[in-house]
This record gives structure tokens, sequence and C-alpha cells, in this order.
């Protein structure tokens, strides 16, 4: 990678970097209160890329959520990891599967959107998109290591910190396109979280209420669709 694809890089994720900074040393402080060592931290963020998991795992565990529910809801929230790789796909036709391979895995909410949208800008390459992947991880990583050390030798209140996880969702909430299924999926989640908390059921309510806001997003879906609609496919 030469000089000026490494600072058109560097360019292209310095926002992001920046605002990994703001979120990894709060990620780092509760990993560290909930048990996790600073070398622990460190792997999590280089074989585990992702902020909205890696602020669920702490803040599900020390709320006495069992395994299989951490399991289930991290995996569920990063799906649309999939969904970025699929369309990020479309720009890896002539470059190496390895290269291919590093970049698809080093893909995450904010440099998708900072790469896709120099893709369609034109005069960009998947070396030059892999190089913001790397400068943002190696970012993410630094800022929790940070945060774990600080939170390993001082005692920090970690309702401060667990709200990062709260306006994280609420970020991720923002992006999405305003729509009627949208807005089903978002409300039933809520409910069925609330639901889930009156009746006892703390430990599984993340989980449930995103398979009911997501439930109830499909069966709006599948109802609002025009009736002729499958009939017109099919002839297509």
């Amino acid at each position: 990678m030469n000089t000026s694809i490494v600072q058109e890089s560097f360019k292209a994720a310095a926002p992001i970097m920046a605002g990994y900074v703001v979120l990894g040393l709060p990620c780092g402080i509760l990993c560290a209160a909930a048990g996790m060592e600073v070398w622990m931290v460190a792997l999590m963020c280089a074989l585990f890329y992702s902020g909205a998991g890696q602020y669920m795992i702490p803040n599900m565990y020390m709320a006495g959520n069992p395994l299989t529910a951490i399991i289930a809801s991290v995996s569920l929230v990063n799906t649309r990891q999939m969904l970025y790789g699929a369309s990020l796909s479309q720009f890896c036709g002539t470059c190496r599967k390895r290269l291919a391979f590093i970049f698809g895995a080093t893909v995450t909410d904010e440099s998708f959107g900072v790469n896709l949208a120099n893709f369609f800008n034109g005069n960009w390459s998947v070396g030059k998109a892999l190089g913001v992947n790397l400068f943002s991880q190696s970012t993410w990583l630094l800022s929790n290591v940070a945060g774990a050390v600080v939170g390993s030798a001082i005692s920090l209140p970690t309702a401060l910190a667990s709200f990062a996880m709260t306006a994280l969702f609420i970020c991720l909430l923002c992006m999405q396109k305003i729509s009627r299924a949208n807005l089903v999926a978002a409300g039933s989640a809520f409910l069925g979280v609330i639901i889930c908390k009156c009746i006892g059921l703390s430990g599984p309510a993340i989980l449930i209420g995103a398979l009911i806001g997501i439930g109830a997003a499909l069966a709006f879906s599948l109802k609002m669709e025009e009736p002729g609609d499958s009939d017109i496919r099919m002839g297509a």
C-alpha cells in the first residue's frame, strides 16, 4: 500500500476514528467492570470487531443474562454485517480473494457508509477501502484497551458508560429509513422488552423484544402488500 493510498484512507477514516475514541473508551471501561482482562479486551476487538456487539456483551453479562441469550442477541444484532458484505461485493470483482476476505471481515457500520459513498463517487479501490477499515479498527482496539486500563485501575461508575450503549442503538435506529414497517418494528420491540421486564423475564428481554419487533414488522409488511403484487412478480 503506497503513501498516497494510505493518506487517502486516513483522510476518509479520520471522522470514524474520532468517533471511535469517544465510543471505545467507555466500552473498555464496561469490559473491565465485567471482569475482562486488558488482553481479553484487545483480543475481542481484534477478532470480534463489532461496536454494538461489544457493548452488549458486558452490559448483558452484568445484568445477569444467560450465556445463550447473550450469544443469540449479539448474533441477531450482527446479522446486518452480511448485508454490508453483499452490498460491497460488487466492488471486489477484480481484486484478490484474500484482499476481498480481509476487507469484508473488517467492515462496520461507519466504514461501510464511508467506503460505499467513495465507491459510488469513483476513484476508490478495495485497497483504499481496506485502509479505512484498518485505521478504524486500530483506533477502536486502542481506545478499548485504554478504557480497560483506566477501568481496571480506577473505580468508575458504569452507569454513565452504559448509556453509551443506549446512545449507540439510538444512532443505529436513526440511521434507518423512516417507514411504517420500521416504526412497527421499533415500537413492537420496545413494548416487547417492557413487557418482558414487567413479568420478570429480564434475562432474555432484549432477544425476545427484538424477535417480536422483527415478527411484527414482517406481519405488517405482508398485510400491507398489495393483493396483486405476487401475481405481477410471478408473471414478470
